[in-house]
């Protein structure tokens, strides 16, 4: 699968601890930084990752932060972008089942490596089901389109 990854200071070391791991289960991994430990402005990575999601140049993305939800709260501004903070194998399977999310989250200072792991795999194990959840989904793409149902 093609994925895109992206962090900020807080979470460098988990960041490069996931993209070994992606790359070594065979994924491309293209990385959006940060490229070393110094502070940067997380909302700037999240944007460029969801960007790129949206415009259809990666199949879904990682982004990584101290608690996720910086990161999940900025790549939710994209339009057609559906970001969700994950941290539990469940939150991720569902993330993809129910909402297709096309970005999660993980937070480096709540979620351990290896739990880290476990979370993206889950997620990327899982599909979207339609089903139930795809009107809710339509609803909020509508939503986001300025127009209700």
């Amino acid at each position: 699968m093609k994925l895109a990854i992206g962090c900020d200071e807080a979470a460098y070391d988990l960041k490069q601890t996931l993209k070994k791991h992606l790359a070594d289960a065979g994924h491309e991994v293209t990385d959006f930084g940060t490229h070393d430990a110094l502070p940067v402005l997380y909302p700037d990575v999240a944007f460029a990752v969801a960007e790129q999601v949206a415009a259809g140049a990666f199949e879904r993305a990682l982004l990584l932060c101290g608690t996720g939800i910086g990161m999940a709260i900025s790549a939710n501004k994209v339009k057609g972008v559906r970001a969700a903070q994950c941290h539990d194998t469940y939150s991720a399977e569902r993330a993809s089942r129910s909402n297709d999310a096309q970005i999660i989250t993980i937070g480096a200072r709540v979620v351990g490596p290896e739990l880290a792991k476990s979370i993206v795999d889950a997620w990327l194990r899982s599909d979207f089901d339609g089903g139930r959840s795809q009107p809710k989904v339509d609803l909020i793409e509508a939503y986001e389109a300025g127009h209700t149902t």
